[in-house]
């Protein structure tokens, strides 16, 4: 759908430099979500992959190990074997934000997982998690969230994100659960304050 570098906006590695890369298509059907034009994928221009890492290559600093985001829709309704592989033989990082919905393909040097109600991520996706980000649009979403911090591997980091239109009545809330259970961060929408993609 589209491609650009700009500062990672959430979870684990928020504030680094990032190239994002959003595949078209989804089934997942978020109603909050905030790129409903990734939904159809055929309404997007394909990109060969060695069109995509010359994209990556040319707008990235040189030398430098940078962060590529692959993010949607749901990027995991795509084979991503062939394009990691190309992407790190390149250098680069490779990290996919995902709901797990569909099998894991690819080779990640970190996989953010953000499991929706909508469609929920298949049980053989959840042990490669490295950070389990959970979108917190109301009270039922805390029961959510610990169902699948149970599932996830012990040293995934775990993250509450307040959804962007509710922000101001449910980060005082994912404050107050934060304070009481420790083990989950507060990720916010940083380039979202910020104003940058």
């Amino acid at each position: 759908m589209e491609h650009f570098y700009t500062l990672q906006g959430e979870g684990y590695h928020q504030g680094r430099a990032a190239y994002f890369i959003r595949l078209g298509g989804c089934d997942v059907g978020c109603v909050w979500c905030d790129v409903k034009e990734s939904w159809d994928a055929a309404a997007h221009p394909l990109m060969t992959i060695d069109e995509i890492v010359h994209a990556v290559t040319t707008n990235t600093p040189s030398g430098k190990s940078t962060l590529v985001v692959i993010t949607g829709g749901e990027p995991l309704m795509h084979n991503l074997d062939a394009l990691t592989h190309a992407l790190q033989n390149a250098g680069f990082e490779t990290n996919i934000e995902t709901s797990g919905s569909h099998p894991l393909s690819g080779s990640w040097n970190w996989v953010c997982l953000s499991p929706k109600k909508f469609k929920a991520p298949l049980p053989e996706v959840l042990p490669h998690a490295s950070e389990l980000k959970v979108v917190v649009f109301n009270q039922s979403d805390f029961a959510w969230a610990e169902k699948y911090a149970a599932l996830v591997s012990p040293q995934c980091k775990l993250y509450l994100q307040p959804e962007w239109d509710k922000a101001a009545i449910v980060t005082p809330t994912i404050i107050e659960y934060i304070k009481q259970h420790p083990q989950w961060e507060l990720s916010l929408q940083l380039h979202k304050y910020i104003n940058v993609p």
